[in-house]
């Protein structure tokens, strides 16, 4: 069982291997254009139903959100520091693709975007001039603003990429199931995800993605379009940032055709790079001591007031319109942002054991935030308390320009401002390219979760996403785009509760595999203290460990020795009424399996892979030495085993293989007993 890293020309799907789902790309597609020609011709009546529509949400569903977003995070965090921690996103041999930087840089660029460099100076002042209670410009205002700015860009929107990510990969890489949000709720739903619930499922995964990568480049545009004017003296107009919409959707389009391997990564890492430069030059160049004493600061205000902060609807006296444009607008754009972050998340992040997912996704990008939105927010803050009161004034009033304003305090403008502008562009094709490259994986079926849709499809995806920004920023700019992110947020908040059952009850069934291995291992100890041959147990178990074996002992030993094992459990089994295939491969593909079909529930599979590893440095050979040897690993459902049965008796592979068949049946047994009228039981799917 072989898994080579995927080169760049494999992630992408042949047209055989990808295929339109008609009902939800059409359905989406004619929506999103429908609304699109809408908000563009009749600008006036949509802002009016867009703002109706927010009053009412904000109004009825602003508590559910605050509660939702907690629950998200305890949960994934309840996941992660339980038994089941330890289980692989993937097979139990898998390993993951990426290293630890570049998966860190992907998971950073994606999942924040160029919204990090628009807010990095606008919330922290505006919370600190203008906060939701108190007097304003004040040092516990200074506070309050970090904290409330940690708070929206911390470890509660982190949650909800993490929830989706870790759904998506559990189901798609150790179940086989397509990697699409409807896979995660399999466990609540069976087969009828196939049907119109899983239609249904995914049309409102594509359309909070398309909102949600939408008010992202609307709010780049918004900036980008200042600076140009900044730098070059382009008007800010609506007929700018269709050019800008345009250039940044072609650029997209390129980026996402060249896939995960070659586009995205790279661009990811660049940008990850110039932002940490950007953020030491601030730091260094700035008052460095306070930065750095802030920084602690925050992030002390942050920890200690977490619970309050995360359930405080200002219940008694709510400043509505603050709250529309700032905690619900975030947790619903974290929201709408889930299925596209969470999907990118899944397609990189193959091979990780859960906690170490949910501690990369949580820890890794929120350290960078809290450092990056510590150190500029802190700095503009200092120079507003400083006396630079028209500086904070402007930076507010026209959020596009604040961090351009910023960087005019600074020392070396023309070098940071063409820093900035560059970082805003790869940001914005970091975010369109992996949208696009999502939503085309959302609306296809696709035979391999490891490949990607074809290019033409993330090209037109690209497109669309242009449309629709370019559409809202038509109807009323930032608060347009605003205000549609927390009306398709909605339903998809929903989507994320049924997720998590559905994770919870997949988790469940894979720790009562865990327990029905437990529960024979006092058979499995007793069935092997001496060989058929009277050799006893210790001195056959040192032979074998000293023994390093070339591929061609290997292959002699699956026939001489596994193969007999396997005909000799084959006819036991066919005499007692059960079907049972043996099969195997030869060369590259050198390996053998049984498999056991039992009806309508989940069948039984033992296969042996050859591994070949590095000799290690103490072997004492007289012969011509070896750089590598062999070893034979057992292969289950669930992926391959840590140990070698290199050496077995046939004997000894008998017993392995009714110790893991025993195994197997007692976990049926379990899952009867506790699943019983619950549905979604049909059958399991089966593993890669």
């Amino acid at each position: 069982m072989h898994n080579p890293k995927p080169s760049e020309e494999s992630s992408k799907a042949t047209a055989e291997e990808a295929r339109l789902k008609p009902l939800v790309f059409y359905s989406s597609v004619i929506g999103i254009t429908l609304f699109s020609l809408w908000a563009m011709f009749f600008t006036e009546q949509a802002g009016n139903v867009i703002y109706g529509m927010l009053a009412w949400i904000s109004g009825s569903f602003g508590w559910f959100y605050f509660l939702a977003i907690v629950a998200y995070l305890v949960f994934v965090i309840f996941v992660a520091v339980s038994k089941y921690g330890d289980i692989k996103l993937g097979p139990d041999h898998a390993e993951p693709e990426f290293n630890i930087a570049t998966w860190a840089a992907m998971l950073f660029a994606a999942g924040i975007g160029i919204d990090l460099i628009f807010y990095c100076i606008v919330e922290p002042l505006t919370q600190f001039m203008v906060p939701p209670v108190g007097e304003g410009g004040t040092v516990e205002a200074a506070r309050q603003a970090m904290a409330l700015t940690f708070l929206h860009w911390g470890l509660s929107g982190w949650g909800v990429y993490t929830l989706v990510g870790m759904a998506l990969a559990f189901f798609s890489y150790r179940h086989g199931l397509p990697l699409t949000i409807r896979s995660a709720l399999y466990p609540l739903f069976g087969k009828r995800i196939h049907g119109p619930i899983g239609n249904t499922v995914d049309i409102a995964a594509v359309l909070g993605t398309v909102f949600g990568v939408a008010t992202s480049l609307g709010i780049g545009i918004i900036q980008l379009n200042f600076g140009l004017k900044y730098m070059f003296g382009v008007p800010e107009s609506t007929a700018t940032q269709a050019v800008l919409a345009v250039l940044i959707v072609v650029f997209a389009a390129i980026s996402a055709a060249t896939g995960v391997e070659r586009g995205i990564r790279r661009l990811s890492e660049f940008n990850m790079l110039l932002a940490i430069v950007l953020m030491l030059f601030v730091l260094f160049s700035g008052k460095t001591r306070f930065l750095l004493d802030a920084f602690v600061t925050n992030l002390g205000d942050y920890i200690q007031n977490f619970v309050e902060l995360s359930f405080n609807t200002f219940a008694f006296a709510p400043p509505q319109d603050w709250l529309n444009a700032w905690t619900i607008f975030f947790w619903a754009w974290w929201i709408a942002w889930g299925p596209f972050v969470g999907l990118f998340l899944a397609r990189i992040s193959r091979g990780r054991t859960i906690r170490s997912f949910v501690a990369g996704t949580l820890i890794l990008p929120f350290m960078f935030m809290a450092a990056w939105m510590a150190i500029m927010g802190n700095a503009a803050i200092d120079m507003v308390m400083g006396g630079a009161v028209e500086f904070g004034k402007q930076a507010t009033e026209n959020p596009g320009s604040a961090i351009y304003l910023f960087l005019e305090q600074m020392p070396w403008t023309t070098i940071t401002t063409i820093a900035v502008t560059i970082l805003s562009i790869v940001f914005f094709v970091t975010s369109g390219d992996s949208g696009s490259l999502v939503l085309s994986n959302l609306t296809s079926r696709l035979e391999d979760p490891n490949h990607d849709a074809p290019p033409w499809m993330r090209i037109l995806w690209a497109a669309i996403i242009g449309t629709v920004t370019l559409a809202l920023l038509m109807t009323d700019g930032l608060a347009a785009l605003q205000s549609a992110v927390v009306i398709m947020g909605l339903p998809f908040a929903f989507v994320l509760i049924l997720m998590m059952l559905g994770l919870a009850k997949a988790l469940h069934l894979e720790g009562l595999k865990s327990e029905s291995m437990q529960d024979i291992l006092s058979a499995q100890l007793s069935g092997r203290t001496v060989s058929r041959e009277g050799q006893s147990n210790w001195s056959q178990r040192l032979a074998r460990a000293i023994s390093f074996p070339t591929l061609k002992q290997v292959e002699q030993f699956i026939e001489r020795t596994v193969r007999p094992a396997y005909e000799a459990v084959q006819e036991e089994l066919k005499e007692k009424g059960y079907p049972v295939k043996i099969s195997g491969g030869t060369g590259d593909d050198l390996h053998l399996s049984l498999d056991v079909a039992l009806g309508s529930e989940v069948d039984f599979t033992y296969q042996v892979w050859p591994k070949q590893c590095a000799m290690p440095a103490f072997t004492m050979r007289a012969e011509k030495p070896q750089s590598s040897y062999f070893r034979l690993k057992p292969h289950l459902r669930e992926g391959g085993l840590t140990y070698d049965i290199m050496g077995y008796t046939r004997e000894q592979v008998i017993g392995e293989i009714v110790d893991h068949f025993e195994a197997h049946l007692q976990y049926l047994h379990k899952r009867r007993e506790q699943s019983a009228g619950l549905p979604g039981e049909e059958s399991e799917p089966g593993a890669t």
